[in-house]
């Protein structure tokens, strides 16, 4: 499945996208997995409540299922004004 980052997470992973080889039923367990594999993105995940979630292109929360999702995004909290 593809994987974006917007904004500091963006930054702190050091990529935009990328493809992702998972086993992760849920979000959650693709944050767990990614956070486990270098500590940028340890980082990037360390605050879950700063963290939201879109789930090919529909927002979602961490407990949203992955079967036949091609797309998960990470970004911050939106603020409008």
């Amino acid at each position: 499945m593809r994987v974006r980052y917007f904004a500091w997470l963006r930054e702190r992973v050091g990529e935009s996208s990328e493809t992702v080889q998972t086993d992760a039923a849920t979000v959650r367990e693709l944050v767990d997995d990614l956070s486990g594999r270098e500590e940028r993105y340890a980082l990037a995940f360390a605050d879950l409540s700063a963290v939201r979630v879109a789930v090919d292109e529909e927002l979602a929360d961490l407990a949203a299922p992955l079967s036949g999702v091609r797309e998960v995004a990470f970004f911050p909290p939106m603020t409008g004004g």
